[in-house]
């Protein structure tokens, strides 16, 4: 009895091994399909789902809205067959600006007004190449050759035209603190990206008053900021320049840090040879200014300039190391915001405006 029972278990034992080999077979089989449709969709043409605008290109990449794929920068030969000027949209001292086309696609072409300014123009385009990044307008390629870079197109231009674009009826409805405090917190994380960035603390000197000031941002069409012209941006603690100086000149006026002032009695002429450096904390100096303008006079402005007070009265400090830093005039801005919103009806808005 014994032995026919062990016969039964070892038959019932031996059916059971070609089950779990099929299942194991199944199993692999699986697999195999899994990866061979993951590889297939890796390899179709479409878009990676991690890929961005900013960050997710390699080195020397770019990638605009609705573009697949990322695209090396384009140079010479590209830019001078495949770029095809539209019309002049700005200019300036250094560049004059087109709106272009490249590939179906609406660039911004700059090219040397005057080779008086050639070193300002590869000085930008080396900070474009440097600094690419969220805070940074995207750079599409250049020619050092023919003095001509080209970037992404911004339709709503530069942040000089704040409030004729929010007074026009398809953005009326975004005229509110929170769109215009948001462009704030954008202002000043440029600034601490500029401070701390790789290429070490820039300082920019195009904002010898509010409107050139102004007029180095873009904003973009969801209405968030990219500073764009950085072809006076020197780095501070540079070898044999640990201070800066924004030009041979002399400047004037209540916007400029009082650093940048010339130190010395009237009756004794400006000498660029006797006028001190400084630093990054110049553009501190400059954003209860920028933040008042871009504020404005919506509903709720006057709620932020009140919680903003204390930081702005510190950002005006005449001594330049008692300013705070743009990190923490950052952190700052970003608590305040969110106390505002957690108190809307004190501020007037609403949160669907973000």
């Amino acid at each position: 009895m014994q032995d026919r029972n062990m016969g039964r278990n070892n038959s019932s034992a031996s059916r059971s091994v070609p089950v779990v080999l099929l299942c194991l077979v199944a199993l692999l089989l699986g697999n195999v399909v899994i990866y061979l449709y993951l590889d297939s969709l890796q390899h179709s043409g479409h878009p990676e789902p991690h890929l961005t605008p900013h960050g997710a290109c390699p080195p020397s990449h770019f990638r605009m809205a609705n573009m697949k794929n990322c695209s090396p920068w384009l140079e010479c030969p590209q830019v001078r067959t495949e770029v095809r000027k539209l019309k002049m949209i700005g200019q300036g001292a250094v560049k004059q600006v087109f709106l272009s086309e490249w590939k179906g696609y609406k660039v911004a072409l700059s090219k040397l007004s005057s080779l008086e300014y050639q070193d300002d123009f590869l000085h930008g385009l080396s900070m474009l190449q440097a600094l690419q990044g969220p805070h940074v307008t995207m750079l599409v390629g250049g020619c050092q050759e023919d003095h001509t870079l080209v970037t992404e197109y911004h339709p709503l231009g530069s942040l000089l035209n704040l409030e004729t674009v929010l007074t026009q009826g398809k953005h009326r409805a975004r005229d509110t603190w929170q769109t215009r405090f948001r462009l704030a917190l954008d202002y000043v994380s440029i600034l601490h990206y500029l401070h701390s960035s790789s290429a070490g603390p820039r300082v920019m000197c195009d904002s010898n008053d509010l409107e050139k000031t102004l007029s180095q941002f873009l904003l973009t069409s969801n209405f968030r900021l990219v500073v764009n012209d950085l072809d006076a941006l020197p780095q501070v603690g540079a070898a044999g320049a640990p201070l800066v100086k924004c030009g041979h000149r002399e400047l004037t006026g209540d916007f400029v840090a009082p650093e940048q002032l010339w130190p010395h009695e009237k009756e004794q002429p400006f000498l660029d040879e006797l006028m001190p450096g400084y630093n990054e904390k110049t553009d501190i100096w400059k954003i209860p200014d920028v933040t008042r303008f871009l504020l404005g006079r919506v509903a709720g402005g006057d709620v932020a300039h009140f919680h903003l007070f204390n930081i702005h009265e510190e950002c005006k400090m005449r001594e330049p190391q008692l300013r705070p830093s743009a990190k923490n005039v950052l952190s700052v801005y970003r608590s305040v915001y969110s106390t505002m919103m957690n108190d809307r009806p004190a501020a007037g808005g609403s949160r669907d405006m973000l």
